[in-house]
């Protein structure tokens, strides 16, 4: 199933900044009207939260400031999207942190997953806020019997991968590869398509100046916000896409990643040489945070 964008509309979470922000110019450069649903308005919204339609971008913007773990707060984006531009037919959960000191495994109750939240936010933003997308996505194409839907996750190459200093960010980029490929079906049965891409390293506000470090930036290549987008927008109008499609985007190769015996990363943009020291950095975190 294969979805023309022009008058369609999108809910985009995390739209604001970073890939999600290319894929929403993307959407409404093709005639798409789009809800940036984040906690702020980028910057190209001038601080008011929408984009007037122009020439040069046929489709509209609007901003919704959204917390995506309160899920009344994501309710509402999907309810004012549909009340604003009457319909609703792809969404892409796409807000996600790369496992910050607020929410970082080896930060042993110094953030907000402490035992009074009981949860650890990272989960909370990018496992639980995209499988509820999900759920409110699928009820909202059912309600207005369009006879389509699409949904487009944002995994990682992490997914693929052991990530000592970043473990809680693996697991729930592995858990949203595995949710996607689960929703395979949905698309021969109801022409609902659930899919993702899974990244290389990108360059986005997520690389913090510590997983930076990480980085020997003169040697690696960074895969483009652009390529990425672009490979989200394929996962929406491109018929061989079908659900449950994971594709791995590189600088050099894009690639559907495969559930079983998968050969790993290809290509260049999914390196970090300079890992050794956050390696050796979380032992030294072990022995100030832990059984102390």
């Amino acid at each position: 199933m294969a979805l023309e964008i022009a008058g369609k509309t999108a809910l985009v979470t995390g739209g604001a900044s970073g890939i999600c922000r290319e894929f929403v110019k993307k959407l409404v450069a093709g005639g798409c009207n789009v809800t940036i649903a984040d906690l702020n308005s980028g910057p190209e919204d001038n601080g008011a939260g929408e984009t007037a339609q122009t020439s040069q971008s046929p489709g509209q913007t609007m901003f919704v400031q959204t917390d995506v773990t309160n899920w009344d707060e994501l309710q509402n984006a999907f309810d004012k999207t549909i009340e604003r531009f009457g319909r609703l037919d792809i969404v892409c959960p796409g807000a996600g942190v790369f496992e910050p000191p607020f929410s970082n495994f080896w930060h042993f109750n110094k953030g907000t997953d402490t035992n009074a939240s009981s949860s650890f936010k990272t989960l909370d933003i990018n496992v639980t806020h995209p499988i509820r997308a999900t759920q409110l996505a699928i009820d909202a194409f059912q309600r207005q019997k369009l006879n389509h839907g699409v949904v487009v996750h944002v995994s990682s190459v992490a997914a693929q991968a052991a990530v000592l200093p970043a473990p809680i960010y693996a697991a729930s980029k592995h858990a949203v590869s595995g949710f996607v490929r689960s929703l395979a079906d949905l698309e021969r049965s109801l022409n609902i398509r659930v899919n993702a891409v899974a990244p290389g390293r990108v360059k986005t506000p997520l690389w913090t100046a510590d997983k930076l470090e990480w980085v020997d930036e003169d040697a690696e290549p960074w895969v483009t916000t652009e390529k990425v987008a672009q490979t989200m927008l394929d996962l929406v109008t491109k018929p061989e896409h079908v659900g449950g499609t994971v594709l791995e985007v590189g600088v050099d190769v894009v690639r559907s990643v495969q559930e079983l015996n998968d050969p790993g990363p290809q290509g260049r943009g999914h390196a970090a040489t300079n890992v050794a020291a956050a390696v050796k950095n979380v032992y030294g975190l072990i022995e100030e945070n832990f059984g102390v």
